[in-house]
């Protein structure tokens, strides 16, 4: 295990706080929930002992039902209590060992025998009986020290083969004890504390104990024990926090799930990923040089002096940027940005943390949010329904939002799920909308076209499932659009062809673009309730590499039919919408309300009622699985009642926000950016870059997060423009050379799943 993973163990041995009542957040990393299923799964043919008091039989009690939870709090107090699942082939085992003596000592002596088998983990504790049967004495604190002594080198023998844990006393809420137990005072127990570390830590004399101390409990009680039942005893919720953490210590390095970052060591370099680092780093190396060449030729051409005239020759003449230079400088600078995306996400250089959701944590950064909105406004360019400034606002405001429920945590409020979910099918709106749009309107059904909306939809997420090694799935919504594109296009494009010159000559291709979507809407439908078959089109080789996930193209599936009718709706928006522009039904003029007053003011009457109506019925909804299955037939409700709204006054169409429109022009950059560099562990936890601050580290990260997000955008555009050339004869060839390049990438992605397996 490397040095990373062995901190980020010490540190959650050791250390960490509250989020809230009940929520352990370790110091730096970040802390799985073990499923019954995952336990088991790590904790097969395994055995684990539990040697000590009665706090260490809780603990024992606690670890076994993350196992089974049904395991009952039986048996004799003072004895031996065994579990053992025989499926999964897991033995737990509590030792009854109330003092550090000669009993215990023998118990560990006997494991340290070759011929004997081992426990994999070992858990071990003591010191209260010894404090109330000595009265807390003197001798007995003495005594404790040299039976400590003689039981370090067993531990520490058994600590080379197995996981040793030695548990430090936890304090006691004295106004609770019983009076047999008033001995017992904190700081006695300190003192037994203070003497088990140094004795254990000093075991080895030129190297680090094996033994690891759990000093973690101690923290946990000092904010829970004034809720147990004696004063004596921890809580339940405080228990099971010490038993999850015991899991994550053992099962996190074997399981290595994404949100339980403590204890994992740095995943190790793929071949592609060390191709792609290569590849950038030459990529640096070629901008560097390219650049010291170009300002050496610029020196000899720069200003020189006249020795007439006493006056500067200026040369005028300004040399043009180089395609190849753009391309390095801005694969240069990609490689920058990916080296950061790789520090803050995989190589466990900046700490991580989980995500805990409270009302304020949302709600507040959402007002703020929209008061800044609403500050920055400014006169649109043109007043049409949907004008690109307002879509561009539309979608900025819709992303910030998105991000604040992800920082936040808030999915796991249902009311703001459903309302999020509206945003996100809001997107798929506008992707309906717009390209709907363009086809109708301008007719450009060629290859350029096409090439250029896959390319700035996919770039930077191709890229990143190579840097980040991660399936093209993970990254959902882009393979949402990208095929919500490409349905677009190829219902428009099949003949018959029918664009809006064509339809204003005849009506009848009115018509039969309804039937066209007519027939769209049947596919989806199909689709929808055909798990079977859009499995078996999406499983077909090379799609299946494409939007598997784990295996299975389930996760695919259930993210598409979640908003399966929204990008139709788009569509069928887009062409009413530009049918009764057309025939100049519409009064689109500055400050004019879109219809007549009565008609105006009667569509916004039913507007607001419709958005109020659909929030009313998302803030009751109680079960998610009903809720999503209703979704993606009543989200257009909200979303049209959203666009009438703000379209039918004209003065509100009139202005739109600069500072949420700027935001919308980075939008698609800013939803796959979180995933490593805002948030963390692929979404699950946050990017800590300044500990100990959160309020100072939201702001860092944020400003960092957002510039880039910026920078990406540029370099996007700038690499489209040269990878995407307007001539046919050349775009045919680089659409050749970006087919090879996927071919290699597809040989040696199964050259890697072949070596993993």
């Amino acid at each position: 295990m490397g040095q990373e993973s062995n901190d980020s163990c010490e540190y959650l041995l050791s250390s960490g706080r509250f989020l809230g009542e009940k929520v352990w957040q370790p110091h730096s990393c970040m802390m799985h929930k073990y499923k019954i299923s995952e336990a088991k799964n790590c904790l097969v043919d395994k055995h684990i002992a539990f040697i000590g008091d009665s706090r260490i039989r809780q603990l024992f009690y606690s670890f076994v039902k993350i196992i089974n939870p049904q395991f009952k709090e039986e048996g004799n107090k003072h004895g031996n209590i065994p579990f053992e699942d025989k499926i999964a082939s897991v033995k737990v085992d509590f030792l009854w060992h109330p003092e550090v003596n000669g009993s215990m000592k023998q118990c560990i002596k006997v494991w340290t025998e070759d011929s004997v088998a081992k426990p994999h983990v070992i858990v071990a504790g003591a010191a209260t009986w010894s404090i109330k049967i000595h009265n807390g004495s003197k001798e007995a604190l003495s005594q404790y020290k040299m039976n400590i002594t003689s039981i370090a080198p067993l531990l520490e023998k058994l600590a080379k083969t197995s996981d040793v844990y030695w548990v430090l006393q936890d304090p006691v809420y004295e106004d609770l004890l019983s009076e047999n137990r008033k001995m017992i005072t904190n700081e006695k127990i300190d003192a037994y504390n203070e003497a088990a570390v140094s004795i254990l830590n000093s075991s080895t004399r030129n190297s680090k104990s094996n033994v690891k101390m759990f000093s973690v409990s101690k923290l946990i009680a000092q904010e829970t024990i004034m809720e147990s039942l004696d004063g004596l005893h921890l809580p339940e919720s405080s228990r099971e926090t010490s038993a999850m953490i015991l899991m994550n210590v053992y099962c996190n390095k074997i399981l290595k799930p994404v949100d339980g970052s403590c204890c994992q060591p740095r995943p190790p370099l793929t071949l592609i990923q060390k191709l792609a680092a290569c590849f950038f780093t030459l990529s640096i190396i070629g901008y560097l040089i390219f650049y010291i060449i170009h300002r050496n030729a610029h020196r000899k051409n720069k200003t020189c002096t006249d020795l007439e005239s006493g006056e500067e020759k200026k040369n005028i003449i300004n040399t043009p940027v180089s395609p190849l230079e753009i391309l390095l400088q801005s694969f240069c600078k990609l490689g920058l940005i990916m080296a950061y995306f790789y520090m803050c996400d995989r190589a466990n250089l900046f700490m991580k943390e989980n995500k805990f959701y409270t009302h304020s944590t949302f709600f507040i950064p959402i007002i703020y949010i929209l008061v800044l909105g609403v500050f920055y406004n400014e006169n649109t360019k043109e007043t049409k329904v949907l004008n690109r400034e307002q879509t561009d606002e539309w979608k900025g405001w819709m992303q910030l939002v998105i991000l604040i429920y992800h920082i936040s945590g808030a999915s796991t409020f249902l009311p703001v799920y459903m309302h999020i979910r509206v945003l996100v099918a809001a997107y798929l709106f506008q992707t309906g909308y717009g390209h709907f749009s363009y086809f109708w309107i301008k007719g450009d059904f060629g290859i350029h076209r096409v090439c250029q909306v896959l390319f700035r939809l996919n770039f930077l997420v191709v890229v990143l499932c190579i840097v980040m090694d991660r399936p093209y799935q993970f990254y959902y919504f882009v393979p949402l659009v990208t095929v919500w594109f490409m349905v677009i296009y190829v219902t428009l494009a099949l003949w018959p062809q029918i664009i809006q010159k064509k339809a204003n000559g005849n009506c009848f291709w009115h018509f039969g673009l309804l039937l066209k979507l007519a027939f769209l809407l049947l596919c989806i439908c199909f689709l929808a309730y055909s798990q079977g078959a859009f499995e078996k089109i999406f499983s077909l080789w090379p799609l299946s590499k494409c939007f598997e996930l784990k295996g299975n193209v389930y996760e695919w599936w259930f993210r598409w039919r979640l908003d399966r009718y929204v990008v139709f709706h788009g569509m069928l928006f887009a062409f009413i919408y530009l049918a009764l522009q057309k025939r100049q039904v519409l009064s689109e003029g500055k400050g004019e309300p879109l219809f007549s007053n009565k008609i105006s003011n009667f569509l916004l009457f039913i507007s607001v009622v419709s958005f109020l109506t659909y929030s009313i019925w998302a803030s009751s909804c109680k079960n998610k699985a009903e809720c999503n299955e209703l979704h993606p037939s009543v989200s257009v409700v909200q979303i049209l009642a959203f666009i009438l709204i703000r379209n039918i006054p004209g003065y509100a169409r009139s202005v739109y926000s600069s500072f949420f429109a700027w935001f919308g022009k980075i939008s698609l950059e800013l939803f796959i950016c979180q995933y490593h560099i805002w948030l963390a562990a692929d979404t699950r936890g946050v990017l800590v870059l300044i500990p100990g601050n959160p309020m100072l580290n939201i702001i860092v990260s944020t400003f960092i997060f957002v510039c880039v997000a910026h920078e990406i955008s540029q370099i996007t555009n700038d690499l489209a423009q040269i990878i995407i050339p307007k001539d046919n004869s050349s775009l045919l060839k680089r659409l050749a050379c970006i087919a090879a390049f996927f071919c290699g990438l597809l040989i040696l992605s199964s050259i890697q799943e072949k070596s993993r397996h």
